[in-house]
């Protein structure tokens, strides 16, 4: 926040001197700025429309048609405008449940709306891949962050509520407790709806082959498992809504969904 009390980023709505004593807005003025992108597409949060739109066309449109051949069910729980929050179970090494998450959601909800994820890795660690990331929509899991992107700016974010995946085989599909509430603090806070997501599918196409120092790895590259997206009825708890004991409820109904998934596929590969 400046001096002035504005946030950075905000664009003031008052016209600027420029040679000559003509005035304009600072809009107009845009165009001439230097950048990498001649059109300026980046938001606040360093989030690229370039970026976006080719990364959709060239990676996530194929993983998403014929790749995973992903299933879609119950999308119109996501909102057509205004702020929510999803939650999602998680597997695997690879973040493609994200990816095809947020490409169901512009591909399927009207106005092709965009997805923020709310990540908890240091970014910066890694300067091209996390560059890749920020640019893609992935915002550090900051409450501040997120209070602003679900309550100030009215968005669509995407959280990970497990700590981690597992690296047991037996244990596919059997959800580990929901520790990270923080994102679900700052959706009761901040009022807006939880919308839970069953992902079916993630822990064949991205398994989790054994750990390193810790650190879980798995194939370099995602496995062709189909994938079952089942967007659940949104959910608005109260406001004085325990974090816990929401992450508990929101987790069995989950879980449960997951379980009758699992129960009438007929196949990994095939569906």
């Amino acid at each position: 926040m400046g001096a002035d009390g504005q946030h950075e980023g905000d664009q003031p709505s008052r016209s600027v001197a420029v040679a000559g004593g003509h005035r304009t807005s600072p809009a107009a003025l845009r165009e001439h700025l230097p950048g990498l992108e001649p059109e300026r597409q980046t938001s606040d949060w360093g989030r690229s429309e370039v970026v976006e739109k080719a990364l959709d066309r060239l990676v996530y449109d194929v993983l998403f048609h014929y790749w995973f051949r992903v299933e879609v069910r119950g999308i119109t729980a996501v909102p057509a405008d205004g702020p929510a929050l999803l939650i999602a179970n998680h597997a695997g090494v690879l973040p493609a449940d994200a990816a095809m998450i947020a490409k169901a959601i512009r591909e399927q909800r009207p106005g092709a709306r965009s997805l923020h994820f709310a990540t908890d890795r240091r970014l910066g660690a890694t300067p091209l891949l996390d560059m890749l990331i920020v640019k893609s929509g992935a915002v550090a899991a900051h409450p501040a962050n997120l209070h602003r992107l679900l309550f100030d700016e009215g968005q669509l974010v995407l959280a990970f509520p497990e700590a981690g995946p597992s690296s047991a085989l037996g244990s596919r599909y059997r959800l580990r407790p929901f520790d990270r509430v923080g994102p679900l603090r700052v959706a009761v806070r901040a009022g807006v709806p939880i919308i839970p997501i069953a992902v079916l599918g993630s822990e064949e196409a991205t398994p989790v082959l054994g750990r390193l120092r810790r650190r879980p790895f798995g194939a370099a590259f995602p496995l062709p498992a189909k994938l079952r997206l089942r967007f659940l009825e949104a959910v608005t708890p109260p406001a004085d809504a325990d974090a816990v004991g929401l992450a508990g409820d929101l987790r069995a109904l989950i879980q449960e969904n997951l379980l009758e998934m699992v129960a009438r596929r007929r196949s990994v590969w095939l569906g």
